[in-house]
């Protein structure tokens, strides 16, 4: 691994009105993005998750940028999966394929989904070679900080226990530091089957954006950022462990931010 010291994670927190602002907001954040990366690099990765975040995206399937986004250069990964065949209600993929992968001409060849016929652990150790690939072919770049796989964008929503992707607080995938990819057998949020990056990966994005809506998840919103305290003798909460190589961007609506 890299021994560079990381550099302190710039944040930006965005406190918006409606979740429609939200999701206009977050269009043009991505689509700048992607402008950005593909003139720098050629391609514009970005790394999903499942929840509310897919229909949050909407506007950016929309004019203007429906028309003016080069989605020939994208490539799609998830942050995490539920173990489940493709085409099942549960999949994130199902979700995403009937939103966004729907109405823009990303290749196909550039979206990967997880191998659905397989074991949990045997997806998680699929789609960790699948990434070394990848890297090996010059396509995902490796952070010169971290040693892990770089992402242009990963775009991350949290649960009201502050779990993010499928690292969950009671859970001890939260603490993995070696594999780029793990897997879950007993999510306590179904399915309990998942396979989820670690933080290392997730960590070492150049930009992540947590999308982050309702008055539910004001609460978890409040420790994260800072203003109010885990609770002494647990572990800390897995949100507030998020980072970025980049800058970490928040979306708020007048909901989630109520408690600031």
């Amino acid at each position: 691994m890299a021994s560079t010291a990381p550099p302190k994670t710039l944040t930006k927190v965005l406190k918006l009105d409606t979740e429609e602002d939200v999701a206009v907001a977050l269009a043009k954040y991505t689509a700048d993005l992607s402008e950005k990366y593909i003139k720098a690099k050629g391609s514009f990765s970005v790394v999903l998750s499942g929840g509310t975040l897919i229909d949050t995206l909407r506007k950016l399937v929309e004019s203007p940028y429906k028309e003016t986004v080069d989605w020939s250069k994208w490539l799609i990964f998830w942050v995490d999966e539920r173990v489940v065949p493709l085409d099942h209600e549960d999949s994130n993929y199902l979700l995403a394929s009937r939103g966004l992968l729907s109405k823009v001409p990303i290749p196909p060849t550039n979206i990967y989904a997880i191998n659905d016929k397989k074991s949990p652990e045997g997806a998680a150790i699929d789609y960790e070679n699948r990434l070394k690939e990848l890297v090996s072919k010059n396509i995902l770049p490796i952070s010169n900080i971290s040693g892990f796989p770089k992402f242009d964008l990963m775009l991350l929503g949290m649960g009201p226990d502050g779990h993010v992707a499928s690292l969950f607080p009671t859970r001890q995938q939260r603490y993995e530091k070696e594999k780029w990819v793990t897997f879950i057998t007993d999510s306590p949020k179904p399915p309990p089957p998942r396979i989820t990056f670690t933080f290392p990966v997730i960590n070492s994005a150049s930009e992540i954006a947590m999308v982050v809506t309702g008055a539910e998840l004001a609460g978890t919103t409040k420790i994260a950022l800072g203003t109010a305290g885990n609770v002494p003798g647990e572990a800390p909460v897995p949100c507030t462990e998020v980072s970025a190589e980049g800058e970490l961007t928040w979306f708020l609506d007048k909901d989630a931010a109520s408690k600031l």
